[in-house]
């Protein structure tokens, strides 16, 4: 007996009417999915140090205003909210004010709202003030901008769901592979970290540096872009989605949006979408680009482009690739939207005894005496003592999954390699998959197991803050939460 027969009989036996097949379509006829989109500007005041680097020069000058962007989805059941900050990384306790608020506001539930930054390194900090911003901030006063940007968010969703209408849905991808460069290169000899340890690995090595071998990793070429019009056809948001950390090429004083940005202003050209009421809203994602840049080391020159130049060449390509992609697309009229979120307990990596050994002999070196290993060895003695005074033994780390469709969405909170990127989209029940990082809180890089045994950068203490094996249990728990998307 088919599903439709058992009702039909269940029905009868109880004495009611029968569904009909007519009644049935125009239920099904009767389900709209509606789509709303907004930008709220979180334009930091001047004279904030700008952070992402390890000197952190005060802003003094805005070239392009920093925005949330938001897009709100609605299937007539459940309701999503992802929301784009231009932002390096903004700690958890800030995002879940946000979410605080916007529930109070709009109903929304907290693990239907996903909040993620692009990673832009021309922002001044949305962690705190001072060194203290890399410690343990639960429970600790917000800060005057934290606050300003709580409500910024939790405006631009109001004003998305404001701007809720019929409307329908696609997605693709594409590949834009050459602006990718893995960033972390075997050497030909060993290189001293800043704990007096030698890595085999050397992040950012310099164009044409005579010691390098090979990349360490891979990259992801991929694009992905959801598409959002109204039943017309007009455009009402695209979210995109790419795997390279950012772009720079930004004077040290400026605030400016990088490459993100410029992605969400030439989309709308191409889009032709320019002037629109309500307006248009392009928003690009960071995908797992932890290990990932655009500087070509190996076959690369050391070509010097003028500010903002090259982020506008890898803005525009990966645009034109989008529009590539969108033309061909078919947008549907309904598709399901669901959510699910869970707490990952991780350990917080300790120093070892031979590392805290080497930190005493750095804390008492004197500032003018030359480095005993490293240039940086005196920020990351300050940085790990604080760990081991403030950070917990262990930390749960939030992990989402949405499903859109067919499509799916993993939101992590760490800065993810890409090789862990590609195992989601491998493993997933949904294709396509992508991951959007340095979601829902900040808490470093996220290197995997055999990147950790090769050292560098991303993998030095602090930088790296949870248990070597990190990133497998999450790609485990985030199969978990997508198992439970039906």
């Amino acid at each position: 007996m088919n599903i439709n027969a058992m009702l039909s009989y269940m029905l009868a036996a109880f004495g009611l009417p029968a569904v009909s097949a007519q009644t049935k379509t125009a239920a099904i006829a009767d389900r709209i999915f509606r789509a709303g989109a907004s930008i709220s500007n979180i334009t930091p005041m001047l004279g904030e140090p700008i952070v992402g680097n390890f000197n952190e020069p005060p802003a003094e000058n805005i070239h392009d205003d920093l925005h949330a962007r938001c897009l709100v989805l609605d299937d007539g059941t459940t309701r999503l909210a992802i929301i784009l900050l231009d932002n390096v990384g903004v700690d958890q306790a800030v995002l879940d004010e946000a979410k605080n608020l916007i529930y109070k506001k709009t109903g929304l539930p907290k693990h239907h709202v996903l909040i993620a930054s692009v990673h832009d390194h021309s922002a001044t900090s949305a962690g705190g003030r001072g060194m203290k911003r890399r410690g343990w901030q639960f429970g600790k006063p917000l800060d005057e901008y934290q606050t300003f940007l709580i409500r910024r968010i939790a405006d631009g969703v109001q004003v998305a769901i404001n701007h809720l209408e019929p409307a329908r849905i696609g997605w693709g991808t594409g590949k834009v592979p050459q602006h990718l460069f893995n960033r972390r290169y075997r050497m030909k000899s060993p290189v001293m970290n800043p704990f007096g340890g030698w890595d085999a690995v050397k992040m950012n090595p310099g164009v044409g540096n005579p010691d390098v071998v090979e990349p360490a990793g891979g990259t992801d070429p991929e694009v992905s872009f959801i598409s959002v019009q109204s039943t017309a056809g007009r455009p009402i948001a695209l979210l995109a989605n790419y795997s390279l950390h950012y772009v720079g090429g930004v004077p040290a004083n400026d605030i400016s949006g990088d490459y993100f940005a410029v992605f969400a202003d030439r989309v709308q050209q191409l889009l032709q979408a320019d002037r629109q009421d309500p307006p248009f809203v392009g928003i690009m994602s960071n995908g797992t680009s932890g290990d990932v840049n655009n500087i070509d080391v190996i076959g690369g020159d050391a070509k010097r482009y003028p500010p903002y130049a090259k982020m506008r060449i890898v803005a525009d390509d990966v645009a034109k690739e989008v529009l590539r992609v969108y033309k061909n697309i078919k947008h549907k009229d309904w598709v399901k939207l669901q959510a699910v979120q869970s707490d990952l307990p991780l350990k917080v990596r300790r120093a070892t005894p031979e590392m805290l050994a080497n930190i005493a002999k750095v804390i008492a070196r004197a500032d003018t005496a030359k480095p005993l290993y490293h240039p940086l060895e005196k920020i990351y003695a300050a940085r790990v003592l604080q760990m081991e005074q403030e950070w917990p033994n262990e930390i749960n780390i939030p992990l989402q999954a949405f499903r859109i469709g067919d499509l799916g969405i993993a939101a992590v909170p760490f800065e993810v390699f890409t090789k862990t990127g590609l195992d989601i989209k491998a493993k997933s029940p949904f294709k396509p998959t992508f991951t959007i990082e340095i979601a829902n809180g900040y808490y470093g890089y996220l290197p995997t197991p055999d990147q950790h045994k090769l050292g560098g950068y991303e993998t030095w203490l602090s930088t790296n803050r949870v248990e070597v094996d990190a990133s497998e249990k999450i790609v485990k728990e985030l199969m978990s939460l997508f198992s439970t998307l039906k």
